[in-house]
């Protein structure tokens, strides 16, 4: 049982590198911040519950059957802003 944990624990650590180090790195030479950076900005501090991690998109045309895009580079959950709860996405 222990050994499914950890990999349920690796998944989730490579979905949230979203499209690896190397992108996010591009996204902050640009001045930009991740998907994820940007939605633990915006909510409560802790409050992020992300839904549909490991979501795959379906595509086979231009290559994309090649390429794994962990959670389709859409992140999506709920949190708070000031204690109300919202819905959010925000997309890499």
């Amino acid at each position: 049982m222990q050994d499914v944990i950890e990999a349920l624990e690796q998944k989730r650590e490579q979905a949230r590198m979203g499209g690896g180090a190397a992108r996010i790195e591009r996204q902050h030479a640009k001045g930009k911040l991740s998907a994820r950076e940007r939605i633990e900005v915006l909510l409560d501090e802790g409050s992020f519950e992300e839904w549909d991690m490991f979501v795959e998109h379906q595509c086979s045309d231009f290559g994309m059957d090649e390429q794994k895009i962990p959670g389709d580079g859409v992140v999506t959950g709920q949190g708070t802003i000031n204690g109300r709860l919202v819905y959010v996405f925000s997309k890499d």
